[in-house]
């Protein structure tokens, strides 16, 4: 099979801990690469936010990333890309038609946009039809709800993204939560597969170098520098334990490059502050971006890894704690209520909440053992449900229904 994934902002290519770069760039690489190994052929379209980037750019083994000219060959923020889709469409359009391929999966809803507007020029072009599923990782009406007026996503988006779930020939949900949510777009259940995002099990895994830590009980939370992300509640939390006299440093790994260069970054300064008014600046460690080889052994290195956003369309993190065996504490948002298991894998608070936080916390640094069977528990839950082997299987039963449906309709119209 010929699989095109659409990625318009967030490339495999990208930095990983940028404000748009994150979660979205390791569930395209790693669906792309795990695709390619189960014998298919993948190419994922991106837009071109660099000089000089070749036309295709071999990423691994049957996969190539095609970097699309939509725009000027810069970074450009996603939400405003909009203006730029119809370019990035006619690029589709022109590529598809000369080379078609069998599904198209976009990844975020201007890509959705992008690949259904290319995917019906392919069909008036040649005739049948292309199907596409559409992935949101994020919904826009969720962001709004949590976000309010610090919601930056252009208006637009109000009634484009609900049209391109209904125009979808399935939406790929990552979690429960987003699939009761896309129903309010008036999407019937029987174009709604819920299929996870994964973790590469064979990188993150509990036996390997742990990376150098104090006497301290160690905290870790790993995340986009941006307020939604609860780093600041972390850091609140911690300032309650210090003071409950508990012997506790927390590490934050995130932002677009390494610590001497996070002062750049607008979060830094408020994070700061926040560190400066619970008195922790010995106890807090802004890291900034670490290496994807070296993220594991990060986590080995700590006793309990704190996730801890006010919102979550799915979230890697705790999936790469739990398969290197460590209990996480997460809010119980989105994709966090079905990845973590309560009292099995780790614990859940609610958002915005850092006396809870600092509680659950604080009750499993006191419990060593308990903390052993939330790790051990958790690499197994990782190792059965969220494999990428696992999740590209599962996505392939989604493209063969399309395709199936497909084959049906041209021996339906053939009679």
């Amino acid at each position: 099979m010929r699989i095109a994934l659409v990625s318009e902002h967030a490339s495999p290519l990208a930095v990983l801990g940028g404000v748009d770069a994150g979660g979205q760039n390791v569930h395209v690489a790693a669906l792309a690469t795990s695709l390619a190994a189960a014998g298919h052929v993948v190419d994922v379209y991106t837009r071109r936010d660099a000089p000089g980037l070749p036309e295709r750019v071999p990423f691994a083994p049957g996969v190539t990333v095609i970097p699309v000219t939509a725009g000027p060959e810069a970074v450009v923020p996603k939400d405003d890309l909009l203006p730029l889709m119809g370019e990035f469409a006619d690029a589709l359009a022109a590529a598809w038609i000369a080379d078609r391929p069998d599904v198209v999966h976009g990844h975020f809803w201007m890509s959705g946009l992008a690949s259904l507007d290319a995917a019906g020029r392919v069909d008036l072009a040649l005739g049948g039809h292309l199907p596409v599923a559409q992935t949101f990782h994020a919904l826009g009406v969720v962001k709004r709800r949590q976000q309010g007026a610090r919601d930056t996503s252009p208006a637009e988006r109000r009634f484009l993204e609900p049209d391109v779930a209904r125009r979808a020939d399935t939406v790929v949900a990552t979690c429960s939560d987003e699939a009761f949510e896309l129903k309010g777009f008036a999407v019937p259940s029987a174009r709604i597969a819920v299929v996870p995002c994964g973790v590469d099990t064979a990188h993150f895994t509990p036996d390997g170098p742990v990376a150098p830590r104090t006497e301290r009980l160690r905290l870790l939370t790993v995340s986009r520098l941006v307020p939604r992300k609860g780093v600041g509640n972390a850091i609140e939390a911690l300032g309650r334990l210090v003071r409950a006299g508990v012997d506790a440093e927390l590490v934050v790994i995130g932002g677009a490059g390494d610590a001497d260069h996070l002062e750049t970054e607008p979060e830094t300064e408020r994070l700061r502050a926040v560190i400066d008014a619970e008195g922790l600046q010995d106890r807090v460690v802004l890291a900034g971006s670490i290496e994807h080889g070296e993220l594991p052994a990060w986590y080995r290195s700590a006793d309990v890894v704190i996730c801890a956003p006010w919102y979550e369309p799915f979230g890697i993190v705790p999936l790469e704690a739990m398969s290197c065996g460590r209990p996480v504490v997460a809010t119980s948002v989105g994709g966090l209520i079905d990845t973590v298991v309560e009292d099995v894998t780790g614990l859940h608070v609610p958002p915005r909440d850092p006396e809870a936080l600092a509680e659950a916390v604080g009750g499993l640094l006191a419990d060593p053992q308990r903390r052993r069977r939330y790790g051990r528990a958790g690499r197994s839950r990782a190792a059965t449900r969220y494999s990428w082997s696992r999740i590209a299987a599962d996505t392939l039963r989604v493209y063969g229904r399309l395709t199936d449906r497909e084959r049906l309709a041209l021996r339906t119209g053939e009679a």
